[in-house]
């Protein structure tokens, strides 16, 4: 087998796997002390609606969102009460999402980046709730 061909073929399997990433929950938002249930889940309402996540099946202790765009979806969950928030994958529409031979679960990194800005934005309203 010549050289290109073996240079080729991790190549190949590096573009296959491009854009994708390791479907990881997000680490826990904590709450500050002294905020009430209705405060936290009106911060995680805001920051949901801010990002463009549509908000349903909504109860005391957490929401459902939705992100839809034409060719894609992701559903999550947001569970809190009052000391943590916590983020859960859902299900995923056209973004790569696959559980691999190992047991870990793939998705496109889009996604994580998403959840990486959800959090930081929970974790923002957190604290301005907290001082106002």
């Amino acid at each position: 087998m010549s050289r290109s061909r073996l240079l080729l073929l991790p190549m190949l399997l590096l573009v296959m796997a491009f854009g994708r990433a390791p479907l990881v929950n997000p680490p826990p938002v904590a709450v500050p002390s002294g905020m009430t249930a209705a405060r936290v889940s009106k911060a995680v309402d805001a920051a949901l609606i801010g990002r463009g996540w549509t908000l349903s099946a909504e109860q005391a202790d957490g929401v459902d969102g939705t992100l839809s765009r034409s060719d894609y979806s992701a559903k999550i969950h947001v569970s809190f009460d009052t000391s943590k928030v916590l983020i859960t994958y859902v299900d995923s529409h056209n973004l790569k999402y696959e559980v691999e031979r190992n047991g870990q679960r793939m998705i496109h990194s889009n996604y994580m980046n998403w959840m990486r800005f959800l959090t930081q934005d929970i974790g923002r309203n957190l604290q301005m709730m907290r001082v106002s």
